[in-house]
């Protein structure tokens, strides 16, 4: 299953933490609309208000690192972001993003070349990333086709109950 996404760049630095994507002071709540409505507003104030669904997110080293907490994931799917791009991600995100069905593609130093409002054009299954702007295209690993398959149900546990 081929999953391709065109959007405008969010791009944040390295080390962005769960605690930014979303603050503790919001986890009272397990609604992903109102997760969604206080996404990064400790790093970006204007992200929730100004996110447009397919707009994508993308970070630098080590993005998603801290707590465990799968609420970050949440958060930022809800917000209408269909893919996550870093240079890396820290491994409990990652794993909880693949859980929520939020792909995350992770493309090493050449997230540098990637800059706020460029446009990017996003094929999971064969790993490429084009930026529109630029014309340049980035590559990262493939996702999985039964990860595309979990991303396509909606997340590991809708993937389950189709099964």
């Amino acid at each position: 299953m081929t999953m391709q996404y065109q959007g405008k760049v969010w791009r944040y630095g390295d080390n962005v933490d769960t605690d930014v994507i979303i603050p503790a002071r919001y986890l009272n709540s397990f609604d992903p609309k109102e997760l969604a409505a206080h996404c990064m507003v400790d790093i970006d104030e204007t992200f929730a208000k100004n996110v447009k669904a397919g707009d994508i997110l993308v970070g630098g080293q080590n993005f998603g690192c801290g707590s465990s907490r799968e609420h970050a994931p949440i958060a930022i799917k809800a917000c209408g972001v269909p893919v996550v791009i870093a240079a890396s991600f820290a491994r409990i995100f990652y794993r909880n993003a693949i859980n929520v069905g939020l792909p995350a593609l992770e493309i090493g130093k050449d997230v540098a070349e990637i800059h706020v409002e460029d446009i990017l054009s996003i094929d999971t299954a064969a790993g490429t990333i084009r930026d529109e702007t630029t014309g340049k295209v980035f590559h990262a690993t493939p996702l999985p086709g039964f990860i595309q398959d979990i991303a396509a149900a909606g997340g590991l546990v809708n993937y389950v109950k189709e099964r």
